[in-house]
């Protein structure tokens, strides 16, 4: 019996406007008031996933930095969380930047979290555009949420960094994600997120075993509860660690092609059609 849910945010629980649909909304009080645990497993911040996380009412902590913190949305009370090294830290950023990538450095796991950068090139749009929507996101308080430096180099014995990313063209991206894969090996946990119609591709830099699918497997635990009564749903690849630990492991109708390929995986609607609301009827609700 599914006891946990576990919903990725990004082209699975919000359609492409960026909306949580009414139906998915429903279907999550409905799954809640059965019993089910219901959380976002997203690779956003936490501060970025709070919206959401406070439209929901989630009954169950966040999931947020693609597993590298569990959170409480409401009480802000950290259940489990992983940090990066930061002789590790200082390495990451010394490779990226070397290789022309504009970092982003997300610290301050036990408050609401800030986001820090330094330079942002003139031909990395998507990141501009990130920036100026994560301050639009948070109004009045985007002063606390997103702070430019001078030198990321320079602020790394301040803060405790839970993860790095960098983000770009997909073909710039692929190359730097080799590099760096192969110049920092097991000190990190390196994810993709990449969206080909969109020319965009985020490559996010974990501490070592930080995940999506073992930050489900922790909550899951911490609720005695086993891999066959979790069921999760994502759309791309840095959802493939969480898919491949549940008992239902559930693919939306605008996934990724090569996650849509696998028999493994249930599909659903698309993020534009309440796909969420769809399978949990099918699967929790027994519609």
């Amino acid at each position: 019996m599914i006891k946990l849910l576990a919903l990725d945010l990004d082209g699975t629980l919000l359609n492409s406007r960026g909306d949580i649909p009414e139906k998915n909304i429903e279907a999550i009080q409905k799954a809640e008031a059965k019993g089910v645990l219901v959380t976002i497993a997203t690779g956003r911040r936490f501060r970025d996933a709070l919206p959401v996380a406070y439209q929901l009412k989630l009954n169950a902590p966040v999931i947020c930095h693609n597993g590298a913190l569990m959170k409480y949305a409401e009480s802000l009370e950290t259940v489990a969380v992983s940090i990066l090294a930061k002789p590790t830290v200082g390495e990451i950023l010394r490779v990226g930047k070397f290789h022309g990538g504009d970092a982003l450095l997300s610290a301050d796991p036990n408050g609401k979290g800030v986001l820090l950068y330094d330079t942002v090139s003139d031909a990395n749009v998507p990141l501009q555009k990130y920036i100026a929507w994560s301050k639009r996101l948070h109004g009045a308080d985007a002063e606390n949420a997103v702070h430019h430096v001078e030198n990321l180099q320079d602020i790394v014995e301040i803060h405790e960094t839970v993860h790095i990313s960098f983000s770009g063209g997909c073909a710039a991206m692929t190359d730097l994600e080799v590099v760096l894969q192969a110049e920092l090996k097991d000190s990190v946990n390196i994810l993709t997120t990449v969206y080909p119609h969109l020319d965009f591709t985020l490559i996010d830099i974990l501490p070592p075993g930080a995940s999506k699918g073992i930050g489900v497997g922790t909550l899951a635990a911490l609720n005695n509860l086993t891999a066959e009564n979790v069921m999760v749903m994502g759309d791309n690849f840095n959802d493939l660690e969480m898919l491949e630990y549940a008992g239902t492991p559930v693919v939306m109708g605008n996934a990724a092609p090569e996650l849509l390929e696998n028999p493994k995986y249930h599909q659903t609607l698309s993020n534009d059609e309440s796909g969420v609301a769809s399978a949990i009827e099918k699967f929790i609700l027994g519609a």
